[in-house]
C-alpha cells in the first residue's frame, strides 16, 4: 500500500473473474483497487445481461434486482448475499479518480449461479412385446448448467455402451446423456425391470420415481393356431344349427304328394272298379 497515493493512476484487479455459487448462497465479486491517488473515487457496478447494461450500484446505493440482496465491502467489492438464477450475468466494476493521471479503470467479472435440477419428468412404457422397439424419456429444464442424464435398471446404472458391462451386454440400446432418451432397438425378456432417471449438474441431482417396463412374449404360431380353432369351431356350430333347422333336408315326392292332372274342358273322369284305372267319357253340351 506504500504506492497507494503516490502513483497517479487508478488500477483495479480481482481475485476471481469467473466466480460461481449455488442458488441461495452468498458470493463475492471482488474488485480491488491496487493503485489510486484520489481519496474519494467514484465506484459503480453494472450488470450486463443479453448485451444490456443496468446499474446495480450507483451513487453509493444498491439498485435494480439486487436491492436488498447485496452490499459493498470497502473499497469496491460487491457481495451478493442471496444469489438467484437470474443473477447469472457479467458484472463490471468501474472506478473513476478525477485527480489521477489515469483516471478510470474497470474489470469484468462473469458470475454463474448454479441451480440444482428439479425432479425430472420420466416416461417409461408399461409393456412392450419382445423384439419390438421401446423409448424411455427423461426431461428436466430448471437446472443450470443444463442437466446431464443417467438411467438406472433395478437400481443399477445403465452404461452408455452396453458392451462395457456384463449385466447389459445382451441388451441393444442407445443412451443419450444430453437429451435423456434411452432407446431399445429390440427389447429382450431380461429388459423387463424397474427404471428411473437421474438429472444432474454441478449443483446437485434429482431423480424420478421407479417405473416398471414389462416385456411379454408373443408366439405367432400359437396365435394363428388359436384363430384357426376359433374359426373352425364357429363353422361347426353354424352347420349344426342349420341342419337342426332343416335347411339341408331333401324334398322327396311321395304318393301323398302326387297331384291329379287338371280336368280338361268337356271331359268327365269316371273311376272304374279296376284299382287305379281312370276312364273318361265325352259329354257335349249343345
Amino acid at each position: 500500500m506504500g504506492g497507494y497515493f503516490n502513483v497517479l493512476a487508478v488500477i483495479l484487479k480481482t481475485t476471481n473473474d469467473a466466480p460461481w455459487a449455488n442458488e441461495f448462497e452468498s458470493i463475492e465479486l471482488s474488485c480491488l483497487i491496487e493503485s489510486i491517488s484520489t481519496k474519494n473515487p467514484r465506484i459503480e457496478w453494472k450488470k450486463i445481461k443479453d448485451g444490456e447494461p443496468s446499474y446495480v450500484y450507483f451513487e453509493k446505493k444498491i439498485s435494480g434486482d439486487l436491492e436488498g440482496r447485496a452490499r459493498i465491502r470497502e473499497p469496491a467489492t460487491l457481495v451478493i448475499t442471496n444469489a438467484t438464477r437470474s443473477d447469472s450475468a457479467s458484472y463490471r466494476c468501474e472506478v473513476s479518480a478525477q485527480t489521477d493521471l489515469k483516471s478510470f479503470d474497470e474489470i469484468l467479472i462473469n458470475l454463474v449461479v448454479r441451480v440444482k435440477p428439479v425432479v425430472p419428468k420420466c416416461a417409461v412404457p408399461k409393456s412392450v412385446p419382445v423384439g419390438k422397439a421401446a423409448e424411455l424419456r427423461c426431461v428436466e429444464d430448471q437446472g443450470f448448467p443444463k442437466s446431464q442424464y443417467q438411467w438406472f435398471r433395478n437400481k443399477v446404472e445403465i452404461p452408455e455402451d452396453p458392451k462395457t458391462s456384463p449385466k447389459f451386454i445382451n441388451s441393444s440400446y442407445t443412451l443419450n446423456a444430453e437429451t435423456g432418451t434411452l432407446k431399445f432397438s429390440a427389447v429382450r425378456m431380461n429388459d423387463s425391470a424397474e427404471y428411473f432417471c437421474r438429472a444432474k449438474n454441478d449443483a446437485g441431482h434429482s431423480e424420478c420415481g421407479p417405473q416398471t417396463m414389462e416385456i411379454y412374449d408373443i408366439n405367432i404360431a400359437r396365435i394363428i393356431l388359436g384363430v384357426l380353432v376359433v374359426v373352425l369351431l364357429c363353422i361347426t356350430v353354424g352347420l349344426c344349427f342349420a341342419y337342426k333347422r332343416g335347411y339341408f333336408a331333401s324334398q322327396k315326392q311321395t304318393g301323398n304328394n302326387y297331384k291329379a292332372p287338371a280336368k280338361g274342358e268337356g271331359v268327365d273322369y269316371v273311376r272304374t272298379e279296376d284299382e287305379g284305372d281312370f276312364r273318361h267319357k265325352s259329354s257335349f253340351v249343345i
